[in-house]
């Protein structure tokens, strides 16, 4: 894969270097809210304009971060993500025209941030 043709490419690897810190701090049996709580205070420590808890407009779905109105961060603490997870932070992604999401699980032993890029649906009328 062409690494220039990453979505956020800078971004999206200083997330997932948070991410790390925070399992590293944090280990893999906290809550999902003590995670956040860590997560926020790391980018507030690095300057990266966020909003938490985050609302998409007509919608009624609430993302857990949503970092310089580019990245979607959905974070999980269960024993395993399941397809529904991955199809959740597509929908956000979709509903609020975000290109890419990070999905992570913070149960497991050792993490990784999954990436999930938009489906672009409007693609399929143009053929």
């Amino acid at each position: 894969m062409d690494a220039n043709k990453l979505i956020y490419q800078e971004l999206s690897y200083t997330l997932v270097g948070i991410l790390f810190s925070v399992h590293n701090e944090l280990g893999q049996y906290a809550r999902e809210k003590q995670y956040c709580d860590l997560i926020e205070d790391k980018l507030r420590l690095v300057k990266i304009p966020y909003k938490r808890e985050f609302k998409i407009a007509n919608s009624g779905n609430t993302v857990d971060f949503l970092v310089e109105d580019k990245i979607i961060l959905e974070t999980k603490s269960k024993r395993i993500l399941t397809k529904e997870d991955y199809f959740q932070l597509q929908r956000y992604l979709q509903e609020s025209k975000i290109k890419l999401g990070l999905l992570v699980n913070f149960r497991n032993k050792y993490i990784k941030p999954v990436r999930i890029v938009r489906i672009d649906t409007d693609n399929k009328y143009k053929y």
